[in-house]
């Protein structure tokens, strides 16, 4: 692997005024992304809750460049194999997935300029 770019990242825990604790990834000024929040009544916020409930470890963010929101999330999840399988069935609705090999693919060096 070639590095292409390279960020300086700083994780911030904040408390929003409905007592809501949010990461915020932080790339530059003006550039980050915010932690869906769970206590709010929309659609990503009851959906994000009724995920945290299973999943504990999955995370959404929603990227904000110069104070407005792009559309873009980033999601993930800290899951051990076992929860990831469960969590792939769920997302999947179908047993289709079990029909292809689990490889693991090889990991590339890192090459720094």
């Amino acid at each position: 692997m070639k590095v292409l770019k390279e960020w300086d990242v700083k994780v911030k825990l904040v408390k929003t005024k409905r007592g809501a604790l949010l990461h915020i990834i932080e790339l530059e000024p003006g550039h980050f992304y915010l932690e869906q929040n769970p206590l709010k009544d929309s659609k990503y916020g009851v959906a994000y809750r009724k995920i945290k409930e299973h999943f504990p470890e999955f995370y959404m963010f929603w990227e904000i460049k110069n104070n407005r929101y792009t559309g873009k999330l980033l999601a993930g999840a800290f899951l051990e194999k076992k929860e990831i399988d469960e969590f792939i069935t769920l997302l999947a609705q179908t047993e289709d997935f079990k029909k292809f090999e689990e490889i693991l693919e090889e990991i590339e060096e890192l090459e720094e300029e």
